[in-house]
């Protein structure tokens, strides 16, 4: 039986924590800064853990993850 593959894109912005969750990136701070309010730059810093509704569609495209 063939290996699934690994969806490069996801592999490149997610990662899995020890417990299983998901954890991405802030989404919105790529650019336009100049439009966002501090209070939106600050909060939007680091990462966060997935919704599992939309952590369960990335699992699928990560297998061995």
């Amino acid at each position: 039986m063939p290996k699934m593959k690994t969806k490069s894109g996801a592999k490149k912005r997610f990662k899995m924590t020890a417990s299983g969750k998901v954890r991405g990136k802030q989404a919105g701070k790529q650019h336009g800064m100049i439009k966002r309010t501090n209070k939106f730059i600050r909060n939007a810093r680091g990462t966060y853990i997935l919704d599992e509704s939309d952590a369960k569609i990335v699992r699928k495209f990560m297998p061995y993850a």
